[in-house]
């Protein structure tokens, strides 16, 4: 292997103020205004949640869609660690480093978004404990990952301190860690995938499906594959690094792989249980149905070709065609083709959407300020930095 393979991770450096951290600045701090607003005043002084929609944009886009697009981590570690392809290992920190942020800002968001947030502590207390929930399990598992993740992510932080014997001690016990994060984003997408079955008739029989859990977990498995396209192409012209295509090219080649299984369970399983002609209803929800596929199958048509893929702008758009997919798929299920009767509706307010924002912002931010000061991606090898200086 080349030495870019084997390149040791190295901070990126710079300098932290621009025109990027500026705007994650102002959409946190309108972000955290608006939540102590809503922490005082109550969900109604801030969201269009009503009695016939109790989960709007903070749970399904902050908490399913959030946590499905922070699988990088999983899928990667998926390669790395399962099928022992150790030429993706210097995309692990990178993806786990969105995955973490991407977890641990969701699990934030499902605190703000419940009515009375000073109990939440019940989700930790066994007392209180359902075990025939499939939420606790949601909850239990998606806890107990993100302190997996801060593990995993931990020897990071030790090496920027220079502590090599704690991290030397953590390497010999991390092998548990790395399995639990293996296992756990496994668990709880496909429990995530069960909470729509249990909803019954009030979703679309589109979505509607006892295999849910198996297309949540697959979709989050392509996203995860989608989102380290986008966050590399993102990342490679951010800090005008060489894009890593020779990792990227095949990844992609595995991303598609599993799409195409996904896509084959989908449509044989809206075939099977009868359900295809609603599909070609004229009705905004049929529109939907398509626009979500057509997203799937978008990466077929851009990246489907070995040359193709050599591509850094088609690898761009793939990343988003896959992630709108996603996005789509559970937008659909939870709210687009979810209808709890006559005389309820349900549309986000401005301030959930920019409390929406905020997350988001405080994920890119996050993400630059360790980038910049921490060992996480790739050292760039010395003839790259040279034709940048």
């Amino acid at each position: 292997m080349s030495t870019l393979h084997h390149a040791p991770p190295a901070p990126v450096g710079g300098s932290l103020f621009g025109a990027t951290t500026l705007i994650c600045g102002v959409l946190m701090t309108v972000m955290a205004a608006i939540i102590v607003v809503r922490m005082f005043f109550g969900l109604a002084s801030v969201t269009n949640l009503n009695d016939g929609y109790s989960w709007g944009l903070w749970v399904v886009g902050d908490v399913f869609i959030g946590s499905a697009l922070a699988c990088g981590g999983f899928s990667v570690a998926l390669l790395v660690y399962i099928f022992n392809q150790g030429q993706y290992h210097p995309l692990v920190r990178p993806a786990l480093l969105g995955s973490l942020f991407g977890y641990t800002l969701a699990g934030a968001a499902i605190t703000v978004d419940l009515g009375r947030w000073w109990n939440f502590w019940h989700i930790f207390w066994p007392g209180y404990f359902n075990v025939n929930s499939v939420m606790f399990e949601v909850a239990a598992c998606i806890t107990l990952y993100i302190i997996v993740m801060w593990i995993e992510f931990s020897p990071v932080f030790l090496e920027k301190l220079g502590m090599r014997e704690a991290r030397q001690k953590l390497n010999k016990v991390l092998f548990v860690f790395i399995a639990l994060g293996i296992v756990l984003p496994m668990m709880h997408q496909a429990s995530l995938g069960t909470m729509l079955v249990v909803m019954g008739g009030q979703v679309n029989p589109l979505w509607q499906t006892p295999l849910q859990p198996l297309i949540y977990l697959l979709s989050a498995i392509i996203l995860g594959y989608g989102v380290v396209l986008f966050e590399s192409c993102v990342a490679a012209s951010a800090y005008r690094r060489q894009i890593e295509l020779h990792l990227l090219n095949p990844m992609a080649r595995v991303m598609l792989g599993t799409m195409a299984f996904y896509l084959l369970v989908r449509f044989a399983d809206v075939i099977w249980r009868d359900a295809f002609a609603l599909a070609f209803q004229p009705n905004y929800v049929a529109l939907s149905f398509w626009v979500e596929n057509a997203c799937f199958i978008a990466p077929f048509l851009l990246i489907g070709s070995v040359e193709a893929r050599r591509n850094p702008a088609r690898l761009f758009l793939a990343g988003i065609a896959v992630m709108l997919s996603g996005i789509l798929l559970r937008l659909n299920g939870f709210l687009i083709a979810f209808d709890t009767g006559p005389g309820w509706s349900y549309f986000p307010s401005v301030a959930e959407l920019l409390v929406t924002l905020g997350i988001f912002a405080a994920e890119v931010f996050g993400y630059i300020y360790i980038t910049r000061r921490f060992p996480v991606l790739p050292r760039e090898p010395v003839p790259a930095r040279a034709a940048q200086a």
